[in-house]
């Protein structure tokens, strides 16, 4: 099953750093130290590149290099604003900051209602992908304006009648499961409803995950060494970032794999 590229994926190139400015983090294990939100982080370069972009683990900022953005950013400051940015129009910082917030929710429905798209056959995605490209394509204040919850709801119904199709018929029934640090090579989850998983540090290593729904599934440190990933359900480029995956890992086509994979 080959998917085209998805057009929701982040370009750092054309933002103006907007999540290393208003994203806050604390000292952590993934961040070093404190940040508030609306502070520039100190490695941000005038060019609003990252000064340690190919050392953001060895230097303690893992957090970093599980984000994504979904496009929100280069949206927010090519479309939104018009390819301004809150250094040169320090009046505008706080309303891109507060629409980066919204956009980022926004682009990460639309990559999902993408996906949904080329696996479903919903007659109701293109209307449903239609209201959410409107919210995103508004000005300032008509993103700021959206009603996000109510538009989440219409979207993850639209998800949910994709996901039944997809995995006919149903796998395991997981959906929440707390399976922290658990064995699940023995498991078959192909087709398994995964969604909103706790599968932290559990060992996924060989495991097919054909067509199981990994929506908001937290994947934060599973091994997945070997681990076929390339069919699975609503998989984000940022759980695959949290993976601990290697070179034999599977994943969807569009996806990265990340740099810090051994």
């Amino acid at each position: 099953m080959t998917f085209p590229d998805s057009a929701y994926r982040s370009d750092c190139s054309s933002c103006a750093g907007l999540c290393c400015v208003a994203l806050s983090f604390t000292r952590s294990a993934d961040f070093p130290e404190d940040k508030a939100a609306g502070d520039p982080c100190r490695h941000l370069g005038p060019d609003f590149g990252c000064g340690i972009h190919d050392r953001l683990r060895d230097r303690g900022y893992a957090g970093c290099t599980v984000f994504e953005c979904s496009g929100a950013g280069q949206q927010v400051t090519q479309v939104t604003f018009g390819g301004t940015d809150w250094r040169t129009e320090p009046d505008l910082r706080r309303s891109m900051f507060d629409v980066f917030g919204v956009m980022r929710q926004l682009h990460e429905m639309l990559a999902l209602l993408e996906e949904a798209g080329w696996r479903g056959t919903s007659t109701e995605l293109a209307d449903v992908t239609a209201r959410v490209s409107s919210a995103a394509g508004g000005t300032a204040d008509q993103v700021l304006a959206t009603d996000v919850p109510a538009l989440r709801a219409v979207v993850g119904d639209a998800l949910r009648q994709v996901s039944a199709e997809v995995r006919r018929p149903a796998g395991a029934a997981l959906s929440g499961a707390d399976l922290v640090g658990r064995d699940l090579r023995r498991r078959d989850l192909r087709r398994a409803d995964l969604r909103g998983a706790l599968l932290v540090a559990a060992d996924l290593r060989g495991v097919d995950l054909a067509d199981a729904d990994l929506l908001g599934a937290d994947l934060r440190d599973a091994a997945a060494a070997g681990a076929d990933l390339s069919q699975a359900l609503f998989l984000g480029q940022s759980q695959v970032n949290a993976l601990r995956g290697d070179a034999s890992t599977r994943l969807p086509e569009g996806l990265a794999r990340p740099a810090h994979w051994t």
